[in-house]
Formats: structure tokens, C-alpha cells, sequence
């Protein structure tokens, strides 16, 4: 099955079961390294009533998912849930190397009232692509909620090749993926031959990754851009991609400059800044220094964004 549109279709007839915009949402710490669900709420209600977004990823890498504990997660999710909850979908991730474990987190995750699933391939252990499809297929059969795959072959060693998604778009609850691997030949093979939804996973690669047929962006970046990131998308929908350019031109600041360092860290700096929840990140992530601060309020104003 493929989601191809004929010559003058609208491109705004795509699937997309998790919208246009979503966030993966770093994880507010209290000053003690405890999670601030309070400060969860509110970030949440932020992100959704002021940045835009669809939809939330919860205990992705970016949430600093490596160092909560599967208890918090599931807190975690139970919070988000609450927050925004029948206004914005819940994406929670619980991939990990061990496929049981990733079984264990998923369950965790639909009883606590996700919408869906992230999961990423299995990370340092480098299974061939046969265990890299049985993993995700243990883990779609062993749940009810829809699936995001994540491929990130810069993190995971192990990128999900054609041919594998190719197949596993076979299964009726694995619709979406991430795509985070940065080769848009090969995303442009896996949308003309499927009918997964594409998630540019590299902010700024959201526009380029449209062309191809991506539907949406899961951000970093969209904690400060997310409405502007929003309106980017929906004009190169609409067909009006002077807009779609100029905005990508004005966040490439952004889409770049967040990731001078590790994402999460200048994340929770540039919260911290302008008020909202974020707290301490936990080891081994270390705070943003002064000078990083500097350059992340430089790289806001080329955007045309303050940080307070």
C-alpha cells in the first residue's frame, strides 16, 4: 500500500495519526534530581497551548528516558495524560536493546493512557536486520496501541534498512517512523512504497523531508519553535512554499543551534530562562555553561525569538 497522491491532490489528505507537530519533551527535575510532575503539567500545557503541538513524546532520549526509572516513566506518562490529555495525543517511549523489556514498558505505557508507542532500534547490542524486525514485531504484537518507529543509526549503531520497513509496514498497528537517519534517498523509497507516516526525527531537515513525503516533524527545537515550526508545515501543505522556505530559513538558528551541545541541556537552559520547568538535568548530562548560554541566546535572536 502506498499513500502516493495523484497530479493536483492536496497533500493535506495524508495520514497522519499523530498530527503535524510533536515534541519529544525533556523531563523537569526538582533541584534534588526528583521528577517535578508538577513542572510536568505545566510544560506540557505549554507545549501544546502555546508551541502547537499535536502531540508529546514522552520518555524519548530526549526526557533523558536512560536515567528514569520504568516507575517514573510510567508516572510520567500518567501525568502528561492528565495534563493534556483529549487535546494533544501521548506518545510514549519505551524502546530499549531488550526486546522483553521494550514488551514490559509498552504494556506499562497503555495502561497509563498513551495514544502511542516510540519505539527505537535496539541500541549497542547491533542486531542483524532479522532481529531488528523481530523486535519491532514482538513489540506491535504485543500491544494494542498504534507504533512510531525510530530510526536513529547515529545512536542505535543499527539503521532500519529499506527492505526492513518496507515489511514491517505490513503490520496494522506500526503506521508512523521517525526518521532520524538523514538520508533522504532512502526515505523517499520507504514513503513511495508504504503507507507509513514520515516524521522528520532532524529539525532541520523537516522542510527537505516534506518534498519527499513526510507529514510532520518530531522536534527539539519546538520547545522555543514549535508554533513557528507548525505554520512551516502547514504552508508547504497549503502549497505555499515561499512561506514554508522563509520560515525554515528564519529557525535554521535553531534547528541547529539546539544541538551545539547535547539537545536536552540547552533545552532545560533555554526553559530555565524564559520561566518554565525544567530543572537540573541528571548525569552524565551536565548543565549548559555560560558561554553555551550566550550562543544559545544568539542563535534565538537570528531566529527572531527571545530568551529571557
Amino acid at each position: 500500500m502506498t499513500h502516493d497522491l495523484p497530479a493536483g491532490s492536496d497533500r493535506r489528505a495524508l495520514p497522519r495519526p499523530f498530527g503535524r507537530l510533536l515534541t519529544a519533551m525533556v523531563t523537569p527535575f526538582t533541584t534534588d534530581g526528583s521528577v517535578d510532575f508538577d513542572g510536568v503539567a505545566r510544560l506540557a500545557n505549554y507545549l501544546v497551548d502555546e508551541q502547537a503541538n499535536d502531540a508529546l513524546v514522552i520518555n524519548g532520549t530526549t526526557g533523558e528516558s536512560p536515567t528514569t526509572t520504568d516507575a517514573e516513566k510510567e508516572q510520567l506518562i500518567r501525568a502528561v495524560v492528565e495534563a493534556v490529555g483529549g487535546r494533544a495525543k501521548v506518545v510514549a517511549g519505551v524502546g530499549t536493546n531488550d526486546t522483553r523489556h521494550t514488551i514490559e514498558l509498552a504494556a506499562a505505557a497503555e495502561k497509563a493512557g498513551a495514544d502511542g508507542l516510540l519505539v527505537v532500534t535496539p541500541y549497542y547490542n547491533k542486531p542483524p536486520q532479522a532481529g531488528v524486525l523481530a523486535h519491532f514485531t514482538a513489540v506491535a504484537d504485543a500491544t494494542g496501541l498504534p507504533v512510531m518507529l525510530y530510526d536513529i543509526p547515529q545512536r542505535s549503531g543499527v539503521p532500519i534498512a529499506t527492505e526492513t520497513l518496507v515489511r514491517l509496514a505490513e503490520h496494522d498497528r506500526i503506521v508512523a517512523v521517525k526518521d532520524a537517519k538523514g538520508d533522504l534517498t532512502a526515505s523517499s523509497w520507504v514513503t513511495s512504497r508504504t503507507d507509513l507516516a514520515f516524521y522528520s526525527g532532524e529539525d532541520s531537515l523537516t522542510l527537505p523531508a516534506l518534498a519527499v513525503g513526510a507529514v510532520g516533524l518530531v522536534g527539539t527545537s519546538t520547545h522555543l519553535t514549535g508554533a513557528l515550526t507548525k505554520q512551516m508545515i502547514e504552508a508547504y501543505d497549503a502549497g505555499d512554499t515561499g512561506t514554508a522556505l522563509a520560515l525554515h530559513r528564519r529557525l535554521l538558528p535553531l534547528f541547529t543551534g539546539i544541538f551545539r551541545t547535547q539537545g536536552t541541556i540547552l533545552v532545560k537552559a533555554a526553559m530555565a530562562a524564559n520561566g518554565l520547568p525544567a530543572g537540573p538535568v541528571r548525569p552524565p548530562l551536565v548543565a549548559a555553561t555560560d558561554t553555551e548560554i550566550e550562543q544559545l541566546r544568539r542563535d534565538c535572536a537570528d531566529a527572531g525569538l527571545e530568551l529571557a
